[in-house]
C-alpha cells in the first residue's frame, strides 16, 4: 500500500479582514517569538554532546520543522487570499460575511456568520462558505427555505434574518 494521498481540494480564497489579521498575527508569533526561542533551546541542547540520544535536540528540531512548515503554508495562503471588507449593495440576500439567523423545523434558532475556510470556528458561530449549510444559504433571501443533506437525512431551515456589520480592523 503506497503512502500517496491526493492533494486536498483548495478552499475558497476569500477571507474577512479579521481573519486576515489573525493569520498575519499567527505568522508573526511563530516567526518572531516562538522560532527564536526554539532555536535557542536547540542550540543549547546541541552543546550537550551526542545528538542521537538528546531528546531536547530531537524534539526541538522537530518543532522547528513544524514552525517552518506552518509559516510557509500561511505565507503562501495569505498571498492568494482576497480580503472582502465591503458590505454588498444588496443586503437582502446572503453573501460572504453575512450573519444569518436560521430556524429549524422544531423552532430552534441558530445564528452563523459565513466566512472563509481559513477562519471558521463553530464555537464562534462562524461557518465556512465551503460547508454544505453555507453553500445552501448563499444567494437566498429572508423567509427562504434552506435544505441541507446530512448523514441523518435532509434537514430544513428557514432564514429569519440577514445582517451585515462593518469590520473594525
Amino acid at each position: 500500500m503506497s503512502r500517496y494521498r491526493p492533494p486536498r481540494a483548495k478552499g475558497s480564497c476569500y477571507i474577512t479582514p479579521e481573519g486576515e489579521r489573525r493569520l498575519r498575527e499567527e505568522v508573526r508569533q511563530l516567526w518572531k517569538v516562538e522560532r527564536p526561542q526554539v532555536t535557542a533551546s536547540v542550540h543549547e541542547a546541541a552543546k550537550n554532546g551526542d545528538r542521537s540520544e538528546n531528546g531536547d535536540y530531537i524534539y526541538g528540531k522537530r518543532r522547528l520543522r513544524e514552525i517552518d512548515s506552518r509559516v510557509r503554508f500561511l505565507s503562501k495562503r495569505l498571498e492568494e487570499l482576497t480580503v472582502v471588507a465591503e458590505i454588498p449593495s444588496n443586503q437582502d440576500k446572503v453573501y460572504f460575511g453575512a450573519w444569518v439567523s436560521l430556524e429549524d423545523e422544531d423552532g430552534k434558532e441558530f445564528e452563523y456568520r459565513i466566512v472563509g475556510p481559513d477562519e471558521f470556528d463553530l464555537s464562534q458561530n462562524t461557518l465556512s462558505m465551503d460547508s454544505p449549510l453555507a453553500k445552501a444559504m448563499l444567494g437566498k433571501s429572508r423567509d427562504d427555505e434552506v435544505k441541507v443533506v446530512t448523514p441523518k437525512g435532509e434537514t430544513l431551515y428557514y432564514i429569519i434574518a440577514i445582517r451585515y456589520q462593518i469590520s473594525r480592523v
